[in-house]
């Protein structure tokens, strides 16, 4: 995966670096985007189990697709910060242990996503490195459909702090503005994954997420 987003990202800049678009010096763009988010999901540590899991057991959550809106505000021609707003949608499945068992169904997750981010003119396409912090908020979580016979009534997992690296290139196509964009992001950041049968702690369990966040689409500056 990162040799591709390598590969694309220099193939874009190859193409877009003779075209020379004017710059456009606002202050604001705001990107439009198609998404591609791809956790881990990975079990790291057992704290809790009363119920007996298969020794081995291991998990992973599934990739999404979503629309995602991010806005960028210029501090100075080369440096900006910016913000997403999306929503994803994973179910985490065991896939050793009681392989293809449904644990947590339909988690719905706000990462809200701050980087600040250095751009690099290199006359016409503008790649990017960024870095910064995030706060992955569950929104919803499900218990699931393996873990309902087993009498289990809720599932939480813990909303927590990470960070995120970032890299990426605004490639403009006109001079109002107007530009198309590749951005890719890795995330850092783990859950504390619980189910509950009433008022008992029946597992608990540490999870490292670590997605790949990979967006195109269209950009607007003014």
């Amino acid at each position: 995966m990162k040799k591709l987003l390598a590969a694309a990202l220099a193939g874009v800049a190859m193409i877009a670096a003779p075209a020379q678009a004017q710059d456009n010096d606002g202050k604001v763009q705001v990107k439009v985007l198609g998404t591609y988010v791809a956790p881990d999901g990975e079990i790291t540590d057992l704290r809790t189990d009363i119920v007996g899991l298969p020794a081995g057991t291991q998990t992973e959550a599934n990739d999404n697709f979503v629309p995602t809106l991010a806005i960028e505000y210029f501090v100075s021609p080369n440096i900006s910060i910016e913000t997403i707003c999306c929503v994803t949608q994973h179910d985490v499945d065991a896939v050793s242990g009681l392989p293809g068992a449904e644990l947590v169904s339909d988690a719905k997750l706000i990462p809200a996503t701050f980087t600040a981010k250095y751009h690099f003119d290199v006359g016409g396409a503008k790649p990017y490195l960024g870095a910064g912090a995030t706060y992955f908020w569950w929104i919803d979580v499900e218990p699931g459909a393996a873990t309902i016979p087993l009498g289990v009534t809720e599932t939480t997992l813990s909303d927590e702090f990470g960070f995120v690296l970032q890299a990426g290139i605004d490639v403009p196509i006109n001079d109002s503005g107007l530009g198309f964009t590749l951005d890719a992001k890795r995330y850092f950041v783990d859950t504390t994954a619980r189910w509950y049968a009433g008022n008992t702690l029946a597992i608990e369990t540490e999870h490292k997420l670590d997605p790949w966040v990979l967006s195109a689409g269209f950009a607007y500056r003014f």
